[in-house]
């Protein structure tokens, strides 16, 4: 890697609630809501990015909507693409090394932090 070129790392994700899971490098939470019946001191999060999740107007069309993923993987990544200072944050925490996404969703394929993870890679990639 050339001087010019920025640094990236691994992009891990982990739920909240698997105590076992692997957590490496800073600990961002990207839900907007606290996860119930976790302390913070618990977490020991490096960073709660609220502005990273999906908008509450979109997390009650998901949930109305459940068969929907690719619509919600659109309409997600169409609100980061936004006026979205928490994006910029999370980049600047993935160019400084490794990082793990939290969040508390059942799903473990299907949930925001899943199309985060995508988005920043892309973003990554394209040296933004």
């Amino acid at each position: 890697m050339s001087r010019s070129e920025p640094a990236t790392y691994p992009i891990h994700l982990a739920r909240v609630y698997d105590h076992d899971a692997p957590v490496i490098g800073a600990r961002l939470l990207v839900d907007r809501l606290w996860p119930r019946g976790i302390s913070k001191a618990e977490l020991a999060l490096d960073d709660w990015l609220k502005g990273l999740a999906p908008s509450n107007d979109l997390r009650h069309w998901y949930h109305a909507n459940l068969g929907q993923w690719q619509a919600f993987t659109t309409r997600y990544r169409a609100e980061l693409d936004g006026d979205n200072d928490d994006v910029a944050r999370c980049l600047d925490w993935c160019r400084k090394g490794p990082v793990t996404l939290l969040y508390a969703s059942r799903e473990e394929s299907h949930n925001n932090a899943d199309v985060l993870r995508d988005y920043l890679l892309e973003k990554l990639g394209a040296g933004a």
